[in-house]
């Protein structure tokens, strides 16, 4: 049966995947622009004044984080990005100090750009996350690693906000115990949740 569940889920990600590069790519660079510009204000009635946020450094395709990530470190939130240095090892979050040139951000061992570890460990309160594929009920798809997961499976109190592009959207996806929930997922065109 788990077999089955792990199979569907890499059959799905390769599909939805493929889906999300091919409607980032088609969109004009106008509406790239403009779309997660800023977070909607339901979204920002969930975050604690001080909280300090938790975002990422999009992959091609993914939903753009880099308008949030201005947003709440020009609101004066202490903002941090995933860092993973061994692929079995935790993802720890720390401090993103520059999110304007990106000069604190250094090659991970995924290809991503991350910050150094010479910056401060931070926790999230809210954490916004990438998701690869969701439900109307707040299911989730994540990238198949598991640091996700396991990092909100350590930090249960934290708010997990989900970005997706609209067409990520699916009527259903198969859910194992170790598949954390979501407070909210946010699209260009909408806001699902709370949860």
């Amino acid at each position: 049966m788990t077999e089955d569940i792990a199979a569907r889920k890499a059959e799905l990600r390769k599909q939805l995947r493929a889906m999300r590069r091919e409607h980032a790519a088609s969109l004009p660079k106008e509406v790239s622009a403009l779309v997660f510009n800023r977070p909607p204000r339901p979204v920002l009635e969930m975050v604690p004044e001080d909280a300090v946020i938790g975002l990422y450094r999009a992959d091609p395709g993914e939903a753009p984080a880099f308008g949030f990530t201005k947003f709440f470190y020009e609101n004066g939130h202490t903002v941090a990005l995933p860092r993973i240095t061994k692929i079995k090892e935790p993802m720890r979050f720390h401090e993103h100090t520059d999110p304007y040139e990106e000069s604190d951000l250094v090659a991970g061992p995924l290809g991503l750009r991350q910050p150094s570890g010479d910056l401060p460990e931070m926790v999230p309160d809210v954490l916004f996350m990438p998701l690869v594929g969701f439900t109307e009920n707040g299911d989730r798809l994540g990238q198949g690693g598991g640091f996700y997961d396991r990092w909100l499976a350590a930090h249960p109190d934290t708010i997990a906000i989900g970005m997706a592009w609209d067409e990520q959207q699916v009527d259903d996806l198969p859910v194992e115990e170790h598949d954390m929930p979501l407070t909210a997922i946010i699209t260009p065109t909408r806001i699902l949740g709370p949860f």
